[in-house]
């Protein structure tokens, strides 16, 4: 758990905070942390929602960093700043043995359409290919 609390969360936290001073000065900023819909509280709890066989440490991590996110999203309104959690869905990586039903580019497909969003485009949420994804 503590070593996947230190990349998942931790790790997020210390790079974006060394990263805000240079994003407060981009014309465009913006964050885009990788989450998953294992994270969301509101899909765990919905009967008869399958989100696989994730371990029990890996599922609160992800929750965690949403709550993280939210957190930077509440700090950085009233910036340019906008910062959202993108779900890749079920890639083929190591964490899976390579039995995801998406590529890596295919995963990574939402994270930059969020790199890529408009000035007064949407902060403080998640995103996979098909949209929102509730908390």
């Amino acid at each position: 758990v503590r070593r996947l609390v230190e990349t998942n969360v931790i790790g997020v936290i210390r790079v974006t905070n060394a990263m805000l001073p240079l994003l407060r000065r981009s014309a465009h900023p913006r964050i885009v942390n990788q989450s998953s819909h294992v994270g969301s509280l509101s899909l765990q709890t919905t009967p008869g929602a399958d989100l696989g066989g994730i371990s029990g440490a890996y599922a609160p991590t992800k929750t965690f960093l949403n709550a993280v996110t939210i957190q930077y999203a509440k700090e950085l309104s009233g910036t340019n700043i906008l910062i959202n959690n993108a779900c890749p869905g079920y890639v083929a990586t190591d964490l899976n043995g390579f039995s995801g039903t998406q590529t890596p580019e295919q995963g990574a497909a939402i994270a930059v359409r969020l790199a890529a969003l408009p000035d007064n485009g949407p902060t403080g949420q998640m995103f996979d290919d098909g949209g929102v994804v509730p908390w």
